[in-house]
């Protein structure tokens, strides 16, 4: 904003508290919502509105002012929906056009009027009081050009949500796909709950977490990474279905497909394994495509994807032998996979052990090429210590990850039950961690005490609610489906 239109708008809050007008009052009056006055209205044609006049009071943000000499337009907006208002000079009082005469785009006002047509047939409120609600003293974005600046449309949402129509159907979009997810859950007996945030050792993943501080105790905490670990414990506790949606933190880098502070929904099933899961998992995302899109088929980033029907189920092994020529299960070795990655001409990431290497060849080789629906199924033993084993092969588990539009939306496996083998895998886990990888699950003697009042057999899902987003929404990137990403700090955020 210019200087000069800063203060010419400064100057006209102060004429109006002058005035005796209250720029910012703390009640509105009687209203109808915009969007319920169109549908009353819209079939009115200019004759019936003149035959018989229809008063209505509406109020929202002016988004449009033109004057016309004697006439002056501007369009009022509410939750999305908008109408036109008209204060004309000789039917309204001198003093009531010039209130609006000197509104400023982005007041917020209640129109009382009656209702007529212009000859465009325009449906509009021609006032007979104008209350302002609170005064705007800084300019919206030009409504056709928008926010240029991609981070000032990140960084200042509201304005994003002002302007831009996209930004407003995304964000109706996420409310529509978590109520369906919740909508489906409930459904099939599943009980809502809540775990803690703020935890004394984190888990449940492989990631790194933020840690803080609890001054009253003098205890070191950590912001938690995954909810898995404390649901568990609930279906240990006899909750045989439960689920939770919430934020969930990670400390790691950002990217299209990653923001250090996260939506996930993970439920968990008594009496039920990775089959279940998939069916689950399979059933719940059709059912959100359809209530929330009313298909489920929908377009993504050039692409049409179709969720109904089975969905193929691809071994990891087979999968990564296809794109690479390398099979990683005849490799235990580290030093040998690493040796076989470097003779086939591929990166090896500078991963630090066996496990992190073959998530390194699967994430840039074979990853971007899953468009369509499919599970991954059949991890190694090294890439998931939360996962029961597979009776037919040990050296796997019992685990699968949805993939759609070339990304891991979700993650699965049958529960890892027996208290034993959960405390040698996460003993084993402190190699990893010692060899170098910083994400390796800690160990927590009190997840494996609830593992010996017993754990029954058990299901569980977990899948990111933005990333889902990102694919029926048709967003290239997280940063447009949170409403409030992570941003890098600019200089405006220095003391």
């Amino acid at each position: 904003m210019s200087q000069a239109e800063r203060e010419a708008r400064r100057a006209r809050l102060a004429a109006l508290r002058a005035a005796g007008v209250d720029p910012y009052p703390p009640r509105v009056g009687p209203r109808e919502p915009i969007a319920a006055l169109r549908a009353r209205a819209d079939a009115l044609s200019a004759a019936a509105l003149e035959a018989e006049p229809v008063r209505a009071a509406v109020a929202g943000r002016v988004v449009a002012l033109r004057s016309f000499g004697k006439l002056v337009f501007a369009t009022l907006q509410e939750n999305g929906a908008r109408i036109q208002m008209s204060a004309r000079r000789g039917v309204a009082d001198d003093a009531l056009f010039d209130f609006v005469r000197q509104l400023d785009v982005g007041d917020f006002v209640r129109a009382d009027g009656v209702l007529w047509r212009t000859k465009s047939d325009e449906l509009t409120v021609d006032v007979r009081a104008l209350d302002l609600l609170a005064k705007g003293l800084a300019p919206l974005p030009e409504k056709w050009h928008g926010l240029q600046d991609v981070e000032a449309r990140f960084r200042q949402r509201y304005l994003d949500l002002l302007v831009n129509e996209d930004a407003r159907r995304i964000a109706v979009l996420r409310s529509r796909i978590v109520t369906a997810m919740r909508t489906f859950l409930d459904a099939r007996g599943f009980l809502e709950v809540e775990t803690p945030v703020l935890q004394p050792l984190y888990g449940g993943a492989a990631a790194r977490p933020f840690t803080t501080h609890h001054n009253a105790y003098d205890q070191d905490l950590y912001l938690r990474i995954s909810d898995e670990l404390y649901l568990k414990r609930l279906v240990v506790g006899g909750l045989d279905r439960v689920y939770e949606i919430g934020r969930v933190f990670r400390n790691e880098g950002l990217s299209r497909k990653h923001n250090p502070e996260f939506t996930m929904m993970e439920c968990y099933q008594a009496y039920a394994d990775y089959a279940d899961m998939m069916e689950l998992c399979e059933s719940m995302l059709q059912h959100i495509a359809q209530a929330a899109l009313g298909t489920t088929r929908f377009p993504y980033q050039g692409n049409e994807i179709e969720l109904a029907g089975r969905w193929p189920r691809v071994a990891l092994r087979d999968a990564i032998l296809h794109a690479t020529g390398i099979d990683v299960m005849a490799f235990p070795d580290f030093d040998a996979l690493r040796e076989a990655v470097r003779r086939a001409g591929l990166s090896d990431g500078e991963a630090p052990t066996w496990g992190r290497l073959v998530d390194v060849l699967f994430s840039e080789h074979v990853e971007p090429t899953l468009v369509q629906p499919v599970f991954v199924v059949d991890y190694p033993v090294e890439l998931s210590p939360l996962a029961k084993r597979k009776p037919s092969d040990p050296r796997l588990v019992e685990r699968f990850e949805p993939y759609l539009a070339g990304m891991e939306i979700g993650n699965a496996f049958s529960e890892l039950n027996d208290p034993d083998d959960q405390r040698e895998r996460l003993l084993a886990t402190r190699l990893d961690r010692a060899a170098g990888d910083e994400e390796a699950h800690p160990l927590d003697e009190d997840y494996l005490a609830a593992l010996e009042v017993g754990l029954p057999p058990t299901g569980g899902l977990g899948v990111g609610v933005d990333r889902l987003v990102m694919v029926l929404s048709d967003a290239p990137s997280l940063r447009e489906v949170i409403a409030f990403p992570h941003m890098r700090p600019s200089a405006g955020d220095e003391d």
